[in-house]
């Protein structure tokens, strides 16, 4: 009998064990989501341990990822081998079961790579196709394109009331602004295109919309745009290497750029544009995320393999997370 209950006793430890062990491993809400490139696999971060709760796979050649508005599904654009193989998918992940979805088949829509999760739809830059796009996942159906014509549009920012969208056409030299057209446009938008500097890529919109602040990577410089008059209203010299990505602080104070030549962070005062900062944090500096209480920020750290967190008061190194290989895309998870 005592033997009996010993037994009892110990499964019913093993079991609470294994129920413990289970709901640590749980999505947490805020997650972190981080694109883990090379191993072609998606982290699930804890932001208040900065350890990695799950690990799922994220198809081929995953460079972007983006999370719905309610926290429950991750979107990775599977963008394939640049100038060989063009993808033509994005993956999609169940962040509460850690589970990946049957992928979406984006048809002739090549080499996705940009996206943005808006009024519960997918936008999407369709670099190989020379276009962009939009997903909806109600009705499980690509339900409107636009053809751009410009040259590896990479990236894109879709606008708070959604009656413009913004992309950095990095071979074109160009920023893209599409706003809904006035004037009886049969495609119901209308397109221009605004010459920058040489290569631009990573690029972001100021809080307010007035503002476009966008790197160009090829030679070191920054364009920033009058939204109204869709005019570059000045260039400005970073001193970057090969700068990847761009993002205004939420209250619009400051400007981050990654640089993955140098694998520096450039803080800049958007007011008085002017380098305030100035963080070496390793090699291959990519993929930005801020929070949205501005209180700190995610920068990928493609070549050595961890993601560093950075103090947004005192601008300095608070933490690092180390992950799988080639760190890059990030995004913010919130469970509603």
């Amino acid at each position: 009998m005592r033997s009996e209950n010993r037994w009892t006793s110990a499964s019913l430890v093993l079991g609470l064990m294994v129920a413990a062990a289970a709901a640590a491993a749980q999505t947490p809400s805020p997650a972190l989501l981080v694109l883990e490139k090379d191993d072609r696999s998606l982290a699930m971060i804890d932001p208040q341990s900065l350890k990695i709760v799950g690990r799922v796979e994220a198809g081929d050649d995953p460079h972007e990822v983006v999370a719905s508005d309610d926290g429950k599904f991750a979107y990775i654009s599977n963008y394939g081998a640049f100038g060989a193989t063009p993808g033509h998918t994005l993956s999609v992940v169940d962040l509460d079961s850690q589970k990946r979805l049957p992928s979406i088949d984006l048809g002739a829509l090549l080499a996705p790579h940009g996206l943005e999760f808006a009024a519960g739809k997918v936008y999407f830059t369709a670099e190989g196709s020379k276009a962009i796009g939009r997903y909806d996942p109600a009705s499980q159906k690509i339900d409107w394109v636009l053809g751009m014509g410009q040259n590896r549009t990479h990236m894109l920012v879709v606008g708070k009331d959604r009656n413009r969208i913004f992309t950095s056409n990095v071979n074109s030299d160009s920023i893209g602004i599409v706003e809904r057209s006035k004037n009886g446009d049969v495609s119901g938008w209308t397109e221009t295109y605004i010459p920058v500097g040489k290569g631009p890529e990573g690029f972001d919109v100021s809080p307010d919309g007035k503002e476009l602040w966008a790197a160009n990577s090829h030679d070191g410089t920054l364009s920033i745009i009058d939204v109204a008059s869709e005019k570059v209203t000045q260039t400005l010299d970073t001193n970057t290497k090969f700068a990847n990505r761009l993002k205004f602080t939420p209250d619009g104070k400051m400007v981050l750029i990654s640089d993955l030549g140098t694998g520096d962070l450039v803080v800049l005062d958007a007011a008085a544009r002017k380098e305030i900062k100035r963080l070496n944090l390793g090699h291959g500096a990519a993929g930005i995320l801020i929070v949205p209480d501005g209180s700190r920020a995610y920068v990928a750290v493609s070549r050595n393999n961890y993601v560093a967190v950075v103090d947004l008061k005192t601008l300095a190194v608070s933490g690092r997370i180390a992950t799988g290989r080639g760190p890059d895309g990030m995004a913010w998870a919130v469970r509603k």
